[in-house]
């Protein structure tokens, strides 16, 4: 049995790092781009009864969702033993139910587009909704992030560590981590005009004189974790640094987190970073997807990489 990784545009770097960890080389991919911008994928070498690792994150633009799809159909019209679509970041993550009346749950739809295609497994880190899982009917390994952020975080001043979540939703999150390194619990509370813009934000807890670690699955505009981090400042907490899995980082997110109070912010490379920023430090995945490829590739058990979930 042959194993084959390969990628697609939008992660090209992490999958080579995730093939080199691995101990392959990348497989050869080739993206055929027309004048009108319709592109046709194309795999440069037999799949034929291999299992085909396919990695790509599916952030905007929505073609990064569809090239996903078309090279998990080529594969399997390529005789593939095994399609696992490898999600480091699984986009639509945040349509995982119907809020309001007349909205689609864009997280069902991509979880049947991705069956509909013909995978055979996905693999993912860190989804919005855990309950994303129950969308699909074929397994799902969803990795957490904590595997690598927890020893950072353990090796912090721990006498003096406060973990906060930055919003409501992420209060499970950070209970986790707390409960984990046995220390104090925030919580900061906030009210939203719509998508993307705060109203108000206040903080639930004492953090006056200590060093705060903000938790969240992933950040995107910025708003809630720089005005979180200001107002953790405000309260007088002596430092915020803040652990967030996928850097969306769009909009005015990179010119707000220089301007924040924020000591650092440390993100994954589930997401490449759009730019530099000398407040943000990437920690790669790669040594994480690539050993729970070998386990899967083995029949090994990967729950040793469930730190906190």
């Amino acid at each position: 049995m042959g194993v084959k990784i390969f990628a697609g545009r939008a992660s090209e770097q992490l999958a080579a790092n995730i093939a080199k960890s691995f101990g392959a080389t990348l497989g050869d991919v080739k993206v055929n781009v027309f004048s009108d911008g319709e592109f046709q994928p194309s795999f440069e070498e037999t799949v034929r009864g291999q299992d085909v690792f396919i990695v790509q994150s599916t952030m905007p633009p929505t073609e990064n969702l569809f090239e996903l799809l078309l090279l998990i159909d080529a594969a399997r019209r390529a005789s593939a033993r095994k399609i696992i679509a490898v999600i480091p970041y699984f986009g639509f993550a945040r349509q995982d139910r119907k809020d309001k009346p007349r909205v689609a749950i864009g997280a069902k739809l991509v979880a049947n587009m991705l069956m509909a295609a013909g995978v055979d497994r996905i693999m993912t880190m860190d989804l919005h909704a855990d309950q994303i899982q129950g969308f699909f009917e074929v397994p799902v390994d969803h990795l957490f992030a904590s595997t690598l952020f927890f020893n950072e975080i353990d090796n912090l001043n721990r006498d003096n560590l406060v973990v906060a979540a930055p919003d409501a939703g992420g209060a499970k999150r950070a209970n986790s981590y707390a409960k984990n390194l046995n220390c104090g619990l925030v919580l900061c509370h906030k009210n939203r005009k719509k998508a993307n813009e705060i109203a108000e934000m206040t903080v639930i807890g004492d953090v006056a004189g200590k060093d705060v670690v903000i938790i969240d699955d992933m950040c995107d505009t910025a708003g809630t974790l720089t005005t979180a981090a200001d107002l953790l400042i405000e309260k007088g907490a002596k430092s915020v640094r803040a652990y967030t899995t996928h850097a969306v980082l769009s909009g005015p997110a990179f010119e707000r987190i220089a301007a924040s109070k924020l000591t650092e912010l440390i993100v994954t490379d589930t997401i490449p970073l759009q730019k530099h920023s000398d407040k943000i430090r990437v920690v790669s995945v790669a040594d994480l997807f690539a050993d729970v490829i070998k386990r899967l590739v083995n029949n090994e058990s990967i729950s040793s990489h469930f730190v906190i979930s």
